[in-house]
């Protein structure tokens, strides 16, 4: 079978799909990954086949003259998405204008420099399956063009198909003359042009398939879901020597992800009061800092170890508790352990992740505007001495473990493929 994953240029995104592309290598099928020709490098360094189309375009460019597009990417979720969980926002009012503005100038922008080209791949090559990111909808036009089968493979929260759903309801409930589609209609312009229709499938696949377990995830309503255990990938990592041997000291890592920096300019917490507020903790803290912030630290504790980067997945298990940004990938790499969280959110599904980690009982949360140097050593302190915290993130490391492999749902994506796939020629 042939199989076409089609990526963001974006490498956290990418990262996410990389197990599950392998899965379906080592089943016996054609993987190929198709992305903006710059992403090529970003894909071949993952020992996959790299299809490079249409032209290369920065998607975070506006942020260089619109400092008010970054600020509002940065904090929460982007509109209309925030509806996802602000019940305020759940209006026919709100998500008719704010769908119209997500595809004009977030959907297409981010889409557009690549669907002709891959459209034009997708009918030469002729994939039974298509596998998108939840934003790379150009995936699900050349589905369309092409008859495959396709599926979105969620990076986090399912925001987008959530607010679709809540978007259906609400457009059923308006008169005739006032229900407009705006990614419907932005979505069937390119299946007409094709030589189709629109279907909901554009939307939001055939089927989704999603790397967390029930208690991290909110499943939209209506929608297919194909569960898959989370293995972490996060590019090429080499183990240094320091984490080659066990800790002396019961260990706690810090980090607050790669995006805070590589694209958002800076931390939302100060670093430099949670090292202080540690320092006489009888724990050796390894704290994966930028090297643009380590700039910022004025002092360094003697228990700490500051390091731009180690293998989460390597470093996680060794730990007595973690401190993090609750950024889906790091939080789910940390869950296939028992070792209990703290998740200081701010970003996107990060509050929302942080918060049902907090209710499963497997950590605690804090938004970064709460988090002082001492709320966050009371926090930890309590991860450290109260086993419940342990005990509720053994569960939770076994509710993950208990789902499918990626290279046991490849069966369900056979017969998906084969239940949905037409070729059209």
């Amino acid at each position: 079978m042939r199989v076409l994953l089609v990526v963001s240029p974006l490498k956290s995104n990418f990262q996410y799909l990389v197990p599950l592309a392998w899965a379906l290598r080592t089943a016996g099928h054609d993987v190929r990954v198709a992305g903006q020709p710059w992403f090529a490098d970003v894909i071949t360094q993952a020992g996959l086949t790299a299809v490079p189309v249409g032209r290369d375009s920065d998607p975070w460019r506006i942020t260089e003259y619109r400092p008010d597009k970054l600020a509002a990417m940065r904090f929460g979720i982007m509109a209309p998405y925030d509806a996802f969980d602000d019940p305020a926002k759940a209006t026919w009012e709100y998500l008719r204008p704010g769908m119209a503005e997500a595809v004009r100038g977030w959907h297409r922008v981010g889409n557009v420099p690549v669907i002709t080209g891959l459209v034009e791949f997708a009918r030469h090559w002729r994939p039974a399956l298509v596998i998108w990111d939840p934003l790379s909808f150009a995936g699900a036009i050349a589905a369309k063009a092409c008859g495959a089968a396709h599926v979105r493979l969620l990076d986090g929260i399912d925001v987008f198909g959530g607010v679709r759903q809540l978007f259906l309801r609400l457009k059923a409930e308006q008169p005739l003359a006032r229900q407009a589609d705006p990614l419907a209609d932005w979505l069937g312009g390119y299946a007409r042009k094709y030589g189709g229709e629109y279907t909901e499938d554009m939307a939001t696949g055939h089927a989704t398939v999603d790397q967390f377990p029930l208690s991290l995830q909110t499943e939209a309503p209506d929608l297919d879901y194909l569960r898959m255990r989370y293995i972490p990938y996060g590019g090429s990592a080499t183990v240094p020597a320091w984490l080659q041997k066990p800790p002396t000291k019961p260990r706690v890592a810090l980090t607050m992800g790669l995006a805070a920096t590589e694209i958002y300019r800076g931390y939302t917490i100060n670093t430099q009061d949670i090292l202080t507020a540690l320092a006489d903790l009888d724990i050796e803290l390894v704290a994966t800092i930028a090297e643009s912030e380590q700039k910022k630290l004025t002092h360094v504790p003697n228990n700490a170890r500051i390091v731009s980067y180690a293998p989460w997945h390597a470093l996680a298990p060794t730990c007595a508790a973690v401190i993090h940004h609750a950024g889906a990938a790091t939080l789910a790499t940390t869950a296939r352990h028992p070792v209990p969280h703290l998740a200081l959110h701010h970003h996107n599904d990060q509050p929302i992740l942080g918060r049902k980690l907090a209710d499963h009982g497997a950590g605690l949360e804090l938004h970064t505007t709460e988090a002082t140097g001492p709320l966050v050593r009371e926090s930890l302190l309590r991860l450290l001495t109260e086993p419940l915290f342990t005990q509720r993130a053994a569960d939770l490391a076994a509710e993950i473990h208990a789902l499918p492999t990626p290279n046991q749902l490849v069966p369900d994506l056979e017969q998906l493929a084969e239940k949905h796939h037409t070729p059209l020629y």
